[in-house]
């Protein structure tokens, strides 16, 4: 009388980020995870790995501000300490990029954190406990 032990996959958590900030499937690095702007598809059109589990929810666009927060402040603290700069150069250059640098980065971010709870098995992406 033998006690059956299922063995799970090893899923690595570096290759998983990477991949999902790829916009790539975190299971084979070749499909597409977005079906939009930033709709994660309900599964991979490559290897069919389910990817509707996901609950990245606020945390993407908590790091992208961190992120963004941090440049743009740096590079203020920069352009003051260097030159004297007229504030209208903050409102025509560092507001266009307030905007833009999170718009471009939310996708990548999102995929990254979605790669990591599918590599962690968060959220129904572990099989033994779906539901």
């Amino acid at each position: 009388m033998g006690v059956k032990v299922k063995t799970l996959e090893v899923r690595e958590v570096g290759q998983a980020m990477w991949r999902g900030a790829s916009l790539k499937c975190p299971h084979c690095g070749k499909g597409h995870m977005f079906r939009a702007y930033l709709k994660v598809a309900d599964e991979c059109d490559n290897c069919g790995e389910v990817l509707s589990h996901h609950r990245a929810d606020d945390l993407p666009p908590y790091v992208v501000i961190m992120i963004v927060g941090h440049l743009l402040i740096g590079l203020m603290l920069h352009l003051e300490m260097v030159w004297h700069v007229n504030p209208q150069v903050y409102l025509y250059t560092l507001v266009p990029l307030a905007v833009i640098l999170p718009l471009a980065m939310l996708p990548s971010v999102k995929g990254a954190i979605v790669g990591l709870q599918w590599a962690n098995r968060m959220f129904g992406f572990d099989p033994a406990h779906r539901g």
